[in-house]
């Protein structure tokens, strides 16, 4: 059914349905009351079943259909190991807690409609699961356990909170310890588990790279591109060829670099820069990806599916296949490319005073290293600045408009997560021996500089032109989490000033400058970031609190994030002539869906990330059963206390492992407090511990507290 016409009749029956003359009734008696022709039953029941999954309707036991309640709710599922869960509502703050006896079969990341009660329970509001609008999971990874007469899988994510039955007819000759794909032929209930056969057989459990593997399949990560785009991606040529460069801006006579890790295979990003008086001009160039994946053809299709690229421990799962983003949409040096400029003109303060978006053709002249940048700008390094003698007054220039960039920035309270992050090393095995920190130093900082500024001119250029746009919006932290920060950093004798209920972005960006340089600067760093709340992608301008500004979107990794490509479109249609009426109203269409698709595939891709580091993490860990590590407590539950290592390794150690004094966790102050010693734990205290035990499974790592007296 075409959609306005589903919408239409959506209106016309729900006002019906909400009417007072309205009683609940069958299907049969519906299709009566409203005369509908036999033709047309089946649209009555397309109608119906979609004002269902919108949760405006629902079906009580006894088949009849009537108005949903006020306090029904859509939203995600996320289940436990102890067979209770929450349901997330887009748009709400609050979870809401559902009962282990209220979950009616709902499965984790099930789409469900919920119906919540009046009063809160403790600071959440409880509901039940009235209906599973779609299942989230119909494939699920997991370990293979064989009995005598049957098998059954042990779900990867725990989650998932049964062991799934698996008739042995439907094994696939899976043995014990084999990391198989099940698909799930019937969920149970809450009597009866779930059901399934085994259609892939991963590897076993101790196989090397078995263990990321099962992780990207779990997350449904495709691997492999389709045939269809394979078949597109031939056809695009190896090089630049002159009708594509017709009516662009060429600017290949300008002094252009790229500067990226030695590793980087995919360079999206150029940068020109010169100075008259007291003006800078900085050109942040950007492949022009979209001049080869068009809009809905098979690549596109593709790109917006996987919203993302993926970066794990060993692999990295593009968004478009190596032909592009390696080939012709990488600014290689030496070669002529297509380009989306953003020229930017600068005064001292770093005010941007006027600016120009332009379709362009670039070509290279160097391709730099952060190493090399580093060696020149930091270390003065003699022979990397003859190697690069034509190219170090264009340095020094970008490392004096980025520090008046930074400052302009740090004034309006933007912060900056100056931290190390961890990068895990593996052998050839995929066994991991070492976890370092990324490092950040004046390169890597000067192109996050441009490339932040490029990203808020072009978003506020669009927003003031009112035209369908795609942002990053970040909203403000949650209270609660900041009022948690606020404690744990008191116990490091620093503080932050929050305002009802609110903190500015300038108090955070105040404490990280002042825990600069310190032994905690990376684990208060990490928490800081931890309070905060998610950045998305939005259709309105709705401002990023941690960069403290108003405006922003990602225009500058079209290569690897699907809204820079889409914004890409919509610039390059408004240079060439503005967008038409028509195109208008196509964006406003698709941008909203796009918006949830690609934030939905960003959380994937970090949970998928993330999960892999853990896994990793866990697995380094266990080498060290038995050590002895200095730790902070970065986390206090009714269950335990989590303790982070200087390497960035977080493990627990559980309140029933403190055998000194019978525990007591304080709410109030996150805090843990033996009941006759009075002993203390508070967040931030430092510690020692022994590792005693990994969990590969639960990706769980155990530690025992090591009194220094």
């Amino acid at each position: 059914m075409d959609s306005l016409i589903l919408n239409e009749k959506k209106k016309i029956l729900l006002e019906f349905i909400n009417s007072k003359e309205y009683k609940p009734m069958k299907f049969k008696e519906l299709c009566s009351i409203l005369q509908v022709p036999r033709s047309e039953k089946q649209d009555l029941k397309e109608v119906l079943l979609s004002l269902q999954d919108e949760g405006k309707i629902l079906v009580d036991v006894k088949g009849n259909y009537k108005a949903a309640e006020e306090n029904t709710k859509i939203g995600i599922f996320s289940g436990t190991q102890r067979g209770y869960g929450f349901v997330i509502v887009e748009g709400e703050e609050d979870d809401i807690f559902i009962p282990e006896t209220s979950t009616n079969g709902a499965f984790h990341n099930d789409k469900v409609l919920v119906s919540v009660k009046g009063e809160k329970i403790g600071k959440r509001r409880e509901g039940e699961v009235v209906r599973i609008i779609e299942r989230g999971n119909t494939t699920v990874v997991g370990t293979f356990q064989k009995s005598k007469n049957f098998g059954f899988v042990v779900a990867d994510n725990q989650k998932f909170g049964k062991d799934i039955f698996i008739p042995m007819e439907h094994t696939k000759g899976a043995v014990n310890g084999h990391k198989v794909v099940v698909k799930i032929t019937n969920f149970g209930d809450n009597e009866k588990n779930p059901e399934g056969k085994v259609v892939e057989i991963l590897g076993h459990i101790n196989d090397p790279g078995v263990d990321i593997l099962s992780i990207v399949m779990a997350y449904n990560l495709p691997m492999e591109f389709p045939e269809g785009v394979m078949k597109q991606v031939e056809s695009i040529p190896d090089e630049v060829n002159s009708k594509d460069m017709a009516g662009r801006k060429d600017i290949r006579h300008l002094q252009t670099v790229t500067i990226d890790g030695e590793d980087a295979k995919d360079l999206d990003d150029a940068i020109t820069i010169s100075k008259e008086n007291d003006r800078y001009r900085l050109g942040v160039h950007i492949a022009d990806v979209t001049n080869y994946v068009t809009e809905d053809s098979p690549l596109d299709k593709e790109a917006v599916k996987r919203g993302t690229s993926v970066y794990l421990v060993d692999r990295v799962i593009p968004m478009l296949p190596h032909k592009l983003s390696n080939g012709i949409c990488s600014l290689n040096q030496g070669a002529d490319r297509l380009a989306l400029s953003c020229f930017m003109d600068i005064d001292e303060k770093g005010n941007v005073v006027g600016h120009e978006i332009a379709e362009t053709v670039v070509n290279v002249n160097r391709r730099m290293t952060y190493t090399s940048i580093k060696k020149i700008l930091e270390d003065h390094d003699e022979e990397e600045m003859k190697e690069y003698e034509e190219l170090v007054p264009m340095f020094e220039l970008m490392k004096e408009l980025a520090e008046i960039l930074r400052e302009k920035r740090r004034k309006r309270g933007s912060i900056d997560f100056d931290f190390p992050e961890s990068k895990i090393l593996l052998d050839k095995k995929g066994h991991p021996i070492d976890i370092k920190p990324y490092e950040r130093n004046t390169a890597t900082k000067i192109i996050e500089d441009f490339m932040l500024l490029a990203n808020e001119t072009i978003a506020e250029d669009f927003f003031w032109q009112e035209l369908p746009f795609l942002y990053r919006s970040h909203e403000k932290p949650d209270s609660e989490k900041i009022q948690q920060l606020g404690i744990f950093i008191n116990n490091f004798g620093y503080s932050i000033k929050i305002g009802q209920d609110e903190i500015h972005p300038k108090e955070l960006q105040k404490l990280l400058v002042k825990i600069e340089g310190t032994p905690e600067e990376a684990l208060i760093s990490r928490l800081t970031l931890r309070s905060m709340k998610r950045a998305k992608y939005t259709t309105e301008s709705d401002g990023h609190f941690g960069l403290a500004t108003k405006y922003y979107c990602h225009f500058t990794s079209p290569i690897r994030r699907y809204p820079d490509l889409q914004i890409h479109r919509i610039i390059k249609e408004n240079i060439r002539g503005g967008l038409s009426e028509r195109r208008i109203k196509h964006y406003s269409r698709i941008l909203p869906d796009i918006a949830r698709q690609t934030s939905s595939t960003e959380r994937r891709a970090d949970d998928a990330e993330r999960d892999v580091e853990k896994l990793k993490k866990v697995e380094y860990m266990s080498d060290f059963i038995g050590h002895t590590f200095d730790g902070v407590i970065s986390g206090i539950t009714s269950w335990g206390m989590y303790v982070e290592l200087p390497n960035t390794v977080e493990g627990m150690i559980k309140v029933a492992d403190l055998l000194d004094d019978y525990y007591i966790y304080d709410e109030g102050t996150y805090s843990m407090i033996g009941e006759h010693t009075k002993r203390t734990f508070k967040l931030g205290q430092k510690i020692t511990v022994e590792v005693i035990g990994t969990d590969m499974l639960m990706k769980t790592i155990d530690f025992a507290l090591v009194d220094s007296d």
